[in-house]
């Protein structure tokens, strides 16, 4: 997963109700077993919350602490988790990995994508009465399923 939580993130709440959502996938998670590897997209450049590890408690006490503020490093934070998901196949060829992109899609530019080899959905989490739908057309760059955090049903 690739977590926008750059200041336009904190506008009418939109990061305060993706954590919600994401918590309860969380929790899915880890009653699945599924292993669980989130990138940061915040500030100056994307950094590595967890890489691979199975959802449990310490991913929950994250989220629940995250907060939002700086820039939006998206672009970059698409090429390293491509780079990273590369590695990762070779490590385990026969893991399936898929890629959930959370973001407000507030970009200065979608030039330059490097696009990740696996299934990719975008939840746009833009709220608010003025709403520019950047995160639909990253989703239709991406070649991705494109869903709005308000069509999501929480489990």
């Amino acid at each position: 997963m690739i977590l926008d939580h750059s200041a336009s993130t904190r506008r009418h709440g939109a990061l305060t109700q993706a954590k919600g959502l994401l918590a309860d996938w969380f929790e899915q998670a880890y009653r699945q077993r599924v292993s669980v590897a989130v990138l940061q997209a915040a500030g100056e450049r994307p950094e590595w919350s967890f890489q691979g590890q199975r959802s449990g408690q310490a991913l929950q006490v994250w989220l629940e602490q995250l907060g939002a503020g700086g820039g939006t490093p998206l672009l970059a934070g698409l090429a390293e988790a491509h780079d990273w998901l590369k590695t990762r196949r070779r490590q385990r060829p026969g893991e399936e990995c898929r890629l959930l992109l959370v973001t407000d899609g507030r970009l200065r530019e979608l030039e330059g994508l490097a696009i990740p080899d696996c299934p990719i959905r975008v939840l746009d989490i833009e709220l608010g009465p003025l709403r520019l739908g950047r995160a639909a057309e990253l989703a239709r760059r991406l070649g991705a399923e494109y869903r709005h955090l308000e069509e999501v049903p929480v489990v």
